[in-house]
């Protein structure tokens, strides 16, 4: 198809709207001619649209894919102007040149000569909505709700009108005010422009950053460490509590990571008793914690230590 093949010829691109607004059916300011040929003259040439008309009859009648390819052909003009007027630097016009040509072949397949209107008064309200339907559907980096994005589109506006009437930047009351929403729709609405555009986290730190850093390298990340060195400080001040005795079998069992048996062996005592004297000691060290936290309050998480499984590595000494 022609039409999608002739995308390489890119017209002059004059100063485009927002990229992210989904254009108007019968959108004002487009002047185009019947002929497709936007050359900006108020009168149509006759004998063109004589031509047109006898081009689409002959189509319509037998649906010949010559004459398909002369009337996209001939309307490249129209559909590159509508694709011009919303092209930007994150949004390539080669494919907004496709879409545009896309809603061209769709007019061209549905006009009705019959009903004696100007082919491009119908075909411009086709483009331009083909074309929005690419903006809604394919240029979001995060999928929102429909009515949210035009929500979206329209505080954006608000806000470069009132800071421009203000001359500093709008509070929200002021925005709600202008587009006739509740102030938590209008929050909603700045949250979700930031689905637009989304950034890749391996993408440099900027532009003059050399040392290879990412985005990514600058999230933080949740420290495990300090909840093992509270735990720590908690049982270090509780196991004064114990006899030496017990703080040894805990520290053979916990730290060194041995069996009961082994422990039992290594301080001369059966198994049985290794074991009574660990269930004891907990049990105290949990009294200890809990009687602690009501009357003085202790560090967050004391207790925690003791209401779950004796953890090893709260038990470990630290190294170096």
């Amino acid at each position: 198809m022609s039409c999608l093949v002739a995308g390489t010829m890119h017209p002059g691109r004059p100063k485009q709207p927002d990229a992210r607004e989904s254009p108007a059916a019968g959108e004002q300011g487009v002047n185009v001619p019947c002929s497709g040929r936007p050359n900006g003259r108020r009168g149509v040439d006759d004998g063109r649209v004589a031509e047109d008309r006898a081009l689409f009859a002959r189509y319509l009648d037998k649906r010949d894919p010559v004459d398909r390819e002369m009337l996209v052909e001939r309307f490249l003009p129209l559909a590159r102007q509508l694709a011009g007027r919303y092209q930007r630097p994150e949004e390539p016009f080669d494919d907004l040149f496709q879409v545009a040509c896309l809603g061209l072949v769709n007019a061209i397949d549905r006009f009705d000569l019959d009903r004696d209107v100007a082919f491009s008064s119908y075909a411009v309200p086709t483009i331009l909505g083909e074309i929005k339907r690419y903006f809604r559907d394919r240029t979001w980096s995060v999928r929102v709700p429909r009515d949210l994005q035009e929500l979206a589109l329209k505080v954006d506006r608000a806000v470069a009108d009132l800071s421009l009437d203000l001359h500093r930047q709008p509070t929200v009351g002021e925005i709600a005010a202008r587009v006739g929403y509740e102030e938590e729709d209008v929050l909603e609405a700045l949250e979700a422009s930031g689905a637009y555009k989304a950034t890749s986290l391996q993408a440099p730190r900027g532009t003059d950053d050399d040392s290879g850093d990412t985005l990514g390298d600058t999230l933080g990340t949740e420290e495990q460490g300090f909840a093992v060195a509270e735990d720590r400080a908690t049982i270090a001040h509780l196991m004064r509590s114990l006899t030496a005795r017990e703080r040894e079998v805990l520290r053979l069992r916990f730290e060194e990571d041995l069996t009961q048996a082994k422990i039992g062996e290594r301080i001369g005592i059966s198994q049985m008793q290794v074991s009574r004297i660990i269930r004891q000691a907990l049990g105290r060290l949990r009294s200890y914690a809990t009687a602690r936290e009501a009357a003085h309050a202790p560090p967050s998480g004391s207790v925690g230590v003791f209401r779950r499984r004796a953890s090893r590595s709260a038990f470990a000494r630290p190294r170096g």
